[in-house]
């Protein structure tokens, strides 16, 4: 039977464990849980007992993109205590810089006003630095701001480390009890992904603070096996949504690999069973090709299409367009046509002969 957000929220919060790690799906609900867990654990009379990264912790920076000149890109940050903290209080600009270049650009510089609420972006060349403002793409932005986030994260456990509390520099952190990060920087490529992956898991280990706690979401598979493995005592989960809107929280056997393949082909399994297939159970079925090809050292996917009988390019485009990514989420379970769920059930079960899965329950 299925559970409330608030009842998974309850059962997080009710964990003795020092992490806690979850994986679901893209639109399973992780942000929103984030959200939902910070309104629960929020307590009156106290300082600050939790922080969070998520997709809303991206909204505190914003383009300035120069409409009228298209000339001075900048980025700009809403006043906020944290950011404020970190670079006027703690001078980390230097080590928010260096953890930014290491998974971009090492010639790529942020730089930042006196004030720290502007951010520009050159790149050196050789002796020179290239005067003209350069707009960073969207995934160096998301590095950015993690680096921000580790930077903050990083100087908390420094803080909360210390033995007595007279012996702090700030007692701002006194009350903090957990930190939530949902889905870190998973634009990145994946060695650097892995060793963000390992870095992160590196510092939670150094932390002593018996009370601070962490709870980690993603939907980004590697992200998630690296962390399994790094952070052997966390509590792991497989987060689901039901089609009635409620929530699962499975436990995952910390003892085994996290067989993503295996646990996607189950889920299109007991879709086909119950003849309840969905457009999202493309996706499935794309993620399982891409990673498959990558194992099998295709240059891309649709080389896997063609060891199946029928038309292979005729298969690639229906998946390409069955499982591209909607902005609204109800197209995401909307119902398909017969013809459409037919593929699947074809593609399914030529993928499990070809390719020798076991999906044993």
């Amino acid at each position: 039977m299925g559970k409330t957000l608030s009842e998974i929220v309850e059962k997080l919060a009710n964990s003795h464990k020092k992490v806690q790690l979850i994986y679901g799906f893209n639109g399973t609900g992780k942000t929103r849980l984030s959200r939902e867990f910070k309104k629960y654990i929020s307590k009156e009379n106290k300082k600050i007992n939790i922080i969070y990264y998520n997709a809303f912790t991206e909204d505190l920076f914003y383009w300035d993109n120069d409409l009228e000149n298209n000339q001075e890109f900048k980025i700009k940050i809403h006043s906020n205590n944290f950011t404020n903290w970190i670079f006027k209080e703690q001078g980390k600009e230097n080590e928010v810089v260096k953890h930014f270049q290491y998974y971009t650009n090492n010639k790529l510089t942020p730089n930042f006003n006196n004030d720290y609420n502007e951010i520009t972006f050159s790149l050196d060349r050789g002796d020179e630095r290239e005067k003209e403002y350069i707009k960073i793409s969207k995934g160096e932005e998301s590095v950015l701001i993690w680096s921000i986030f580790y930077s903050l994260i990083e100087l908390i456990i420094d803080v909360l480390d210390v033995a007595e509390p007279s012996d702090r520099e700030t007692d701002e952190f006194d009350y903090l009890e957990y930190i939530f990060i949902d889905d870190p920087v998973t634009s990145l490529d994946e060695n650097h992904l892995i060793e963000l992956a390992v870095n992160l898991a590196t510092l939670i280990r150094s932390s002593e603070s018996e009370k601070l706690k962490f709870i980690i979401t993603t939907h980004n598979p590697l992200f998630y096996n690296v962390l399994c493995n790094e952070l052997k005592k966390a509590k792991k989960y497989l987060m689901l949504k039901n089609e009635d809107e409620t929530y699962e929280l499975k436990e995952y056997n910390k003892d085994a690999p996290f067989s993503y393949h295996v646990f996607l082909l189950n889920e299109l399994k007991k879709a086909i069973e119950t003849d309840n297939i969905k457009k999202y159970h493309f996706n499935f079925l794309r993620n399982i090709f891409e990673k498959t090809s990558t194992f099998l050292g295709y240059d891309n996917w649709k080389e896997l299409l063609s060891k199946f009988e029928g038309d292979a390019e005729a298969y690639w485009n229906r998946i390409i367009n069955l499982s591209s990514h909607s902005k609204h989420s109800g197209d995401e379970i909307s119902e398909l046509k017969d013809l459409e769920k037919k593929v699947l059930k074809n593609l399914f079960n030529q993928t499990i002969e070809k390719y020798h899965f076991n999906i044993k329950e």
